[in-house]
């Protein structure tokens, strides 16, 4: 059985060990030691990366027991490697980890809010709350989990039997677990079993910064990041919103107040240009219907092919036409390297648009469906497109 290394000192990221067993597997070779300064994924934490020798340790997993290291070379069994774990990797995972102990004791400290779910991905960490919290309550948690920080508490592991649960305060009680349980403490304030790696005093942490919080099942997920994850997420948003703003050719904290400008400005040229675009299309409603061809039950069948046109006007001309009697419509326009095709009728017209979109399909090698009264698909485009939308006439 492995010895544990990194359960009793976080920043002991390298030392001496005997391989015991090495496997291949699909991606490479997993190797066992006799002792490992490698935090093997659990907890919610993911695991420690670095190298054995010369060998690069992708990921650690415990199976069964076994802490195994998945190497991308094999290592001769018996041989001694010096075990090094990827300092920075070690110190993110740390700083996510203990963020995640701080925050949720800071929402179950103010506003009773229980921590059910934590996972931790490269770059992002989210916890799942009983319950939700609002704006302001959200932004409370932030600033006390924060003050836990800056205050540098110690933080200490211990080892108690399961039976002593009850002499501590803890926030989250896990009655299944039995035996020696690992403790994790911040002075002062969160008290939980857990078996990841965590910085000797809160300070490492740096900072905790909420990044969102959405509604899920019955409660609330938070998105976090703490230490140099945070900052490096705010460097990037900071560069974003000074770009912004150079483009716009205001101040950063006038960006908003330019964007609802923009979208001012944006919605009176869309109106303006659908008005334009409707009274182009009524221009051009007698040249397409001279082209419709008359089905057996008397209806009529057109296929119009408009040029630079996108999926809304396509859609507005659609409706403009269905809204006319007796009339079956194939709206077919090339968009994004595609041919797109939509096909409607008007009320009381006795046709099923799903056949004519089955039939834009063979004629595109395209994909598409809907109902009988509405149909829609694309295909691959040609240059003789339009040409073969009328086909579709025939």
């Amino acid at each position: 059985m492995t010895e544990k290394l990194f359960e009793n000192d976080a920043y002991l990221w390298e030392c001496e060990a005997v391989v015991t067993a090495c496997e291949p597997c699909k991606n490479g070779f997993a190797v066992e030691l006799d002792k490992t300064v490698f935090f093997p994924e659990g907890g919610g934490q993911l695991s420690d990366r670095g190298k054995l020798g010369e060998a690069a340790v992708t990921h650690v997993a415990e199976e069964g027991g076994r802490i195994l290291h998945f190497c991308d070379k094999p290592l001769a069994v018996g041989s001694t490697v010096k075990a090094v774990v990827d300092g920075v990797v070690r110190l993110d995972h740390m700083q996510q980890h203990c963020g995640e102990h701080i925050l949720s004791y800071a929402a179950w400290e103010l506003f009773g809010a229980n921590n059910i779910g934590f996972h931790m991905s490269e770059g992002l960490v989210t916890i799942d709350l009983d319950k939700e919290l609002t704006p302001d309550e959200l932004a409370q948690t932030e600033d006390f989990a924060n003050r836990e920080i800056w205050l540098d508490k110690p933080i200490s592991v211990s080892y108690v039997p399961h039976t002593a649960l009850d002499n501590y305060t803890m926030r989250k009680k896990n009655t299944r677990l039995t035996g020696t349980l690992r403790l994790v403490s911040v002075e002062g304030g969160d008290i939980c079993t857990c078996c990841g790696t965590h910085p000797n005093r809160t300070g490492a942490v740096g900072s905790i910064r909420i990044i969102s919080a959405e509604k899920h099942k019955q409660g609330q997920r938070i998105s976090f990041l703490c230490g140099r994850w945070a900052l490096e997420d705010a460097r990037r948003k900071n560069a974003a919103l000074r770009k912004t703003g150079q483009m716009l050719s205001v101040k950063t904290e006038q960006v908003p107040d330019a964007v609802q400008r923009l979208k001012g400005e944006i919605a009176e040229l869309n109106a303006r240009l659908k008005e334009k675009t409707m009274a182009l299309y009524d221009a051009q409603l007698p040249q397409f219907l001279s082209t419709a061809r008359v089905l057996p039950d008397g209806s009529r069948f057109v296929v119009v092919t408009p040029e630079d046109t996108g999926a809304a006007e396509a859609k507005l001309l659609l409706q403009k036409v269905t809204a006319m009697e007796n009339l079956l419509v194939g709206i077919v326009y090339e968009a994004g390297g595609r041919v797109n095709y939509m096909f409607g009728h008007s009320d009381g017209v006795n046709a099923d648009c799903r056949e004519y979109c089955k039939k834009a399909n063979e004629i595109f090698n395209g994909r598409g469906g809907g109902k009988p009264d509405f149909a829609q698909g694309s295909g691959s485009s040609t240059e003789d497109w339009q040409q073969k939308a009328h086909t579709l006439l025939m």
